[in-house]
């Protein structure tokens, strides 16, 4: 085990938006599990900088469930909406060194997923920045993800420059999750491999800001019947905390991990142990 691991620090961070379903819970339960097979520290944090997403007492509930799922945080529980001053700083310091520059251009001006660079020199004439963008490296990121491997992405010629300050005045997800992570001295992220796009994106702000890129863990990700990932979108159904036991137990055969039927503390203790063996830290 490298010196690293023995700093270990993950985290598992929902928006609330409303109730943790099936999806969530073998993300949940896939982080808690990373970080306990490694003797480290696990970290909960409201990912709430979409204000107009959150629904009011989505958060205490999350909460609740992880509980009644044994799923236990270390520390106080991170709230982004209450960190607007962190990213500020983080966006002017961008800034600063030449790494954001302002964006004049509406969803019309853009069309499909990459942006194209309009308002890299500066916005058209007559025109005002809504928006602000990081520039990303014209350099290849390269990441290893300790389920999946290799990865290399050339992130002018698949997104083109991030966003980092919304048009309606809220600080982007892309930012203040690197903020946010680096603030925690997070080690190791572990979520679902539908947020695997976001990776290189994440590590180049890292970069950019002087940090030291997290390790990452890609999860599988559960889907419904219609092969549709699991969210509130598509009607997932919350998590039953009646249940935890059987629940509990569907996500570690999800995620691979063989344990015998029991309470929560007897799977859980199994599946660290076979966890380590299964993603071991280098």
């Amino acid at each position: 085990m490298s010196a690293r691991a023995h700093h270990y620090a993950g985290r598992f961070a929902p928006s609330p938006t409303g109730p943790l379903h099936f999806g969530s819970l073998v993300a949940a339960v896939g982080s808690w599990l990373d970080a306990r097979a490694h003797g480290g520290r696990w970290y909960v944090r409201m990912e709430d900088v979409d204000e107009p997403r959150c629904v009011p007492g989505a958060a205490d509930g999350i909460l609740r469930t992880l509980e009644r799922f044994g799923l236990k945080w270390d520390g106080e529980v991170l709230t982004q909406s209450r960190r607007t001053h962190m990213y500020k700083d983080a966006l002017e310091r961008l800034r600063r060194d030449g790494r954001a520059f302002g964006c004049s251009c509406t969803r019309r001006d853009l069309s499909g997923e990459r942006y194209n660079g309009a308002c890299r020199n500066g916005p058209a004439q007559g025109r005002a920045p809504r928006a602000w963008r990081f520039r990303v490296p014209s350099e290849a990121v390269v990441f290893h993800d300790r389920r999946l491997g290799r990865f290399e992405e050339r992130l002018e010629e698949s997104c083109g420059d991030v966003v980092v300050l919304r048009a309606d005045g809220y600080f982007a997800y892309q930012l203040a999750v690197v903020v946010d992570d680096a603030a925690q001295g997070i080690t190791d992220v572990v979520r679902g491999a539908d947020l695997l796009d976001s990776t290189a994106r994440q590590i180049a702000l890292h970069r950019a800001l002087g940090h030291a890129p997290p390790d990452h863990l890609h999860l599988p990700v559960a889907t419904n019947e219609q092969g549709q990932k699991l969210s509130k979108q598509t009607k997932a159904a919350p998590l039953d905390p009646a249940r935890a036991e059987e629940l509990t137990h569907i996500a570690l055969q999800f995620l691979g991990v063989r344990v015998e039927t029991g309470s929560l503390e007897a799977m859980l203790g199994e599946a660290k142990m076979k966890w380590s063996l299964m993603f071991p830290k280098s």
